[in-house]
């Protein structure tokens, strides 16, 4: 394991700091990865559209593309740990108006709880850069991981939540509360650790700057891109595989095998990627795999389904994790960081939050899955575009 290296003895212990990312991390995900299973249980008790669905998944998209550029301005208020802990408290209460019996509160606590996630998406970088930025590619491969980890356990365990435990796919959706509620009381501590930093820079210009940017704008095309894939084949997978046939705990596990898969991309590509300075050739060879698991998933008399979801899973979390290095390694220190994540992480999930929805409309109109895939091979190449771009060596 590589060697943490400290930096003075008024900031975190290494091992409490690594352990506050992890614990935040671990709630980046399940409150979104937990909906795709559930879809058809949702459509036939509120008998919305494949297009309101995909709302739900669209909505959290939404609120990171307008909380991302704006949270620079909240830690300097209130710090990063100040803010991570609002982030968690609102979580919390997003999830739990999410699962009350009305199907408004399903959209309100929704957008609610993708405002929280935001905060936790574009600081996590911020503070890699800060306390950890000589081992910037294992820190961000072991939170990367853990987030995918979250993403995993949700998708699968989603339908025995609901069956198994009778639950339904209100509770089963409302149980993530209670790991968001546990990390709020632990984050706590972190609060006295983690003091405000001064900044005489301009946030305006501070944006200005980075919008000028031909190299962010690749930074935040290639985030954008990969997590346009991530969230159609989070929303739509199960049902797709359930529209060929497949049972829905199946195709729960299906997602969850992708999420699974997606741990290992997330933890090798960039502690790999990380001890280089031109990632171009890892680039290359994640859209390369990418294509041919979309390929295989596309065209169902190949058989073969838990292959070409692996990888595609292993393919989302490596190019998830390529996409936070890029900010930490093209960043000068933490406040840059942060700006460089809120700016790529807005831009990116704006170009994300598009995704979800499209799918499904093309689907309610064209009754066929082979349309809206398109929609998958241009997003691949598109990042394979940007991704060249970003790794560039500078």
């Amino acid at each position: 394991m590589p060697k943490i290296e400290s930096h003075d003895q008024r900031k975190p212990t290494d091992i409490l700091l690594i352990a506050g990312i992890l614990l935040i991390a671990i709630n980046l995900r399940p409150a979104l990865a937990s909906v795709g299973p559930l879809v058809e249980d949702i459509r036939q008790a509120t008998n919305l559209s494949s297009t309101l669905l995909g709302l739900l998944t669209t909505l959290p998209l939404m609120a990171f593309c307008v909380i991302s550029t704006l949270t620079p301005l909240f830690t300097r208020r209130f710090g990063i740990g100040g803010t991570l802990l609002g982030a968690m408290a609102l979580l919390t209460l997003g999830i739990t108006i999410r699962s009350i019996d009305w199907v408004p509160a399903l959209y309100l606590g929704t957008l609610l709880l993708g405002i929280a996630i935001a905060f936790g998406n574009v600081l996590l970088p911020g503070l890699t850069k800060r306390n950890f930025a000589s081992n910037s590619g294992f820190i961000t491969s072991l939170y990367s991981s853990t987030m995918a980890i979250g993403a995993a356990l949700a998708a699968g365990v989603s339908i025995p939540l609901a069956y198994n435990l009778d639950l339904g796919w209100r509770g089963s959706l409302g149980i993530w509360a209670i790991p968001a509620l546990i990390a709020f009381f632990i984050w706590i501590p972190q609060l006295s650790r983690l003091k405000k930093s001064r900044s005489n820079r301009s946030y305006v210009d501070a944006m200005r700057k980075l919008s000028g940017s031909r190299l962010a704008w690749q930074v935040a095309l290639f985030m954008g891109f990969q997590s346009f894939t991530f969230y159609i084949i989070l929303a739509w997978l199960p049902a797709i595989l359930q529209s060929r046939g497949y049972d829905a705990s199946f195709s729960g596990w299906m997602l969850s095998l992708s999420q699974a898969t997606g741990i290992l991309g997330s933890l090798v590509v960039p502690i790999f990627a990380g001890k280089r300075k031109d990632q171009r050739g890892i680039v290359w060879f994640l859209s390369a795999l990418e294509m041919l698991g979309l390929i295989g998933l596309l065209l169902p008399q190949l058989g073969w389904v838990e292959i070409w979801v692996t990888f595609i899973g292993f393919i989302l979390g490596g190019t998830f994790g390529l996409s936070l290095l890029f900010i930490v390694q093209h960043s000068q220190d933490a406040e840059s960081a942060t700006e460089l994540s809120g700016m790529a992480q807005s831009i990116g999930y704006f170009v994300a939050a598009t995704g979800p929805i499209i799918f499904g409309s093309i689907f309610d109109l064209t009754a066929n899955w082979e349309y809206p895939f398109i929609l998958l091979f241009l997003a691949a190449i598109f990042k394979l575009i940007s991704g060249l771009g970003a790794g560039k060596p500078t």
